[in-house]
């Protein structure tokens, strides 16, 4: 008999609408499985104006490519501010009666995987999970509120940050089971010292990855046309990614004025993506006269895969923070390994995959010097370049969702419910 798998994540509304994302790909590849997932997300699709209308009720449900999404019923919010906050405690409060009503409708669930980003969703996950009597997996994504800290937008010691952190305790000893999408979250608990009141056993980790074949798909499908990017007389180093403060895209033109300083005219910046932080980058590109980057402004995702397999380097950046210490599971960087090309990490993290699969270059120290040195290396050895590439397309194995809903499956179910699921899959085949 299939599992009914409840997935709970706020922001999965992207997911229905992009028909991409973790909780998508783990469902699509949990019913090939046998298994009957739903994905329950706001009815508000994150960064955008966009509000799927509900019809006065609570809920609303849809499929796409077979995959059940249920649309909770939440407030529109522009920014992060107290509207955003409203939208979030919206989620949480109708979560209870979408839940009471779907479950008369269509049957309880018989786990529930409850996703951050905010903490709400997993406190409401545990909850309902105790009224069904049934296991809730919380998933960390995003650590609140140490994130918050660590980018300095809270102090460690306010009042607010010791509500949250007792709250962030409460769901681990909660839970039944706790993924994190870094290897270091048993090193993060124990960082914390709440070793002693948590069972580390019950912390597992899947990162984020890819769906291999749909990215090679794309890339053929859905191809760019770019002059620059087809231009082979340069090495094209690629970032893609939002142009924001927090990604300090600055150090970016810091490194590529060294390198143009240092006379390397046949290195070449390409920059795709927005945000707010995007005038004033080319201002200053404008002013400083750095003219080894572009900017060629926002794309759609499907054109990602072919825009990464056309470059000579794929560089991942971002402001570095303490959390680097526990590992990476940044969504673009396993693209990145599925596109077969070197990658530029502009910094070092524990369990580095990088250095594990020997596929990239980390900067020791994010500064503009240790960037530009780490493409200059990689610049100037074509066979060092080319065995990192296929290094880190061969890496990318590793983290296909078909194996990464492998290891949720182990943690939904002991061995011998997956012996008894094998063998009613095998009963209905023969």
């Amino acid at each position: 008999m299939k599992k009914n798998i409840w997935i709970l994540n706020h922001y999965a509304t992207n997911m229905f609408k992009d028909q991409a994302g973790r909780h998508y790909w783990f469902a699509e590849s949990l019913i090939k499985q046998g298994y009957n997932p739903t994905i329950f997300c706001a009815s508000t699709i994150h960064n955008t104006n966009e509000n799927i209308n509900t019809n006065n009720r609570l809920f609303i449900s849809d499929k796409i490519n077979g995959i059940p999404f249920t649309f909770v019923k939440t407030p529109s919010y522009i920014g992060n501010g107290k509207q955003r906050i409203k939208n979030m405690l919206a989620f949480y409060k109708n979560l209870f009666p979408v839940a009471k009503e779907y479950a008369d409708k269509y049957g309880k669930p018989d786990v529930i995987l409850a996703s951050s980003v905010h903490p709400l969703t997993l406190v409401a996950g545990i909850k309902i999970a105790n009224k069904f009597g049934i296991q809730c997996i919380c998933e960390v994504r995003d650590l609140w509120p140490e994130s918050i800290v660590a980018y300095g937008a809270l102090k460690r010691n306010s009042v607010i940050a010791k509500i949250l952190y007792q709250g962030e305790k409460w769901i681990y000893k909660k839970a039944d089971s706790i993924i994190m999408t870094w290897e270091g979250g048993r090193e993060y608990i124990s960082d914390q010292e709440w070793d002693s009141q948590i069972d580390l056993n019950k912390v597992k980790h899947i990162s984020n990855g890819v769906v291999i074949d749909t990215f090679d798909a794309n890339s053929e499908k859905y191809k760019v046309e770019d002059p620059d990017l087809d231009d082979k007389s340069y090495k094209n180093v690629v970032y893609a990614g939002s142009l924001r403060k927090v990604n300090n895209l600055g150090l970016l033109l810091d490194a590529a004025k060294i390198i143009q300083n240092q006379g390397k005219q046949d290195i070449r910046f390409l920059i795709y993506g927005s945000g707010d932080e995007s005038e004033a980058l080319k201002k200053r590109c404008d002013e400083e006269n750095i003219n080894n980057i572009i900017f060629k402004g926002r794309v759609e995702k499907k054109y990602i895969p072919s825009i990464l397999k056309k470059s000579y380097i794929n560089i991942l950046h971002n402001t570095s923070t303490s959390l680097d210490k526990y590992g990476q599971s940044q969504n673009k960087f396993f693209e990145y390994l599925a596109a077969g090309k070197c990658i530029v990490q502009t910094y070092t993290t524990g369990y580095s995959i990088c250095e594990r699969f020997n596929c990239g270059i980390s900067a020791p120290v994010q500064n503009a010097e240790e960037i530009a040195k780490a493409i200059l290396r990689t610049c100037s050895d074509e066979n060092e370049n080319s065995l990192m590439g296929k290094n880190a397309r061969e890496a990318s194995y590793q983290f296909d969702f078909n194996r990464l809903t492998a290891k949720l499956i182990n943690i939904i179910e002991p061995v011998d419910g997956r012996e008894e699921h094998k063998n009613e899959l095998v009963r209905k085949s023969s």
